[in-house]
């Protein structure tokens, strides 16, 4: 498992999470590949982030899979306009940090051999129960 973490991108997080969700769970290169023909601006910066998770975990793009992409909350700059009469509003400008977590994907065979051990333990200690229960039914 490999990550990638980008801090202080001058977008909002709710904008970015949009895309965020798009691609989890997707395969990196072809989450990579939809995020380049996306118009958003957000796009750009996780497909960033996907590649650089990807190069952090010396991984090809075509073996990982985006385990997890999210967005959290940065600073917030806070700006002020002048407005009538003197006053001034207040103008928020978001900063969001993207988090990216990629998992390598398990072959067909690596999962039906984990399934068969998994499937012989659990039947191993249904047989040690019932030959207890049947030993104290036999005693009383």
């Amino acid at each position: 498992m490999s990550k990638a973490l980008i801090k202080f991108i001058r977008l909002s997080p709710t904008k970015a999470r949009l895309i965020a969700r798009e691609v989890q769970g997707m395969n990196a290169e072809l989450a990579m590949a939809s995020l380049k023909f996306m118009p958003n601006k957000g796009a750009k910066y996780i497909a960033n982030a996907i590649s650089s998770a990807v190069a952090n975990g010396g991984f090809e793009a075509n073996e990982v899979i985006v385990k997890s992409c999210r967005v959290d909350a940065g600073a917030v700059l806070k700006r002020f306009r002048p407005r009538a009469r003197g006053s001034a509003s207040r103008i928020r400008k978001p900063t969001s940090h993207i988090l990216v977590e990629l998992a390598k994907v398990e072959t067909k065979i690596e999962e039906k051999a984990a399934k068969k051990a998994s499937e012989k333990k659990a039947t191993a200690t249904t047989k040690k129960t019932s030959t207890k229960k049947v030993t104290a039914k036999k005693e009383s």
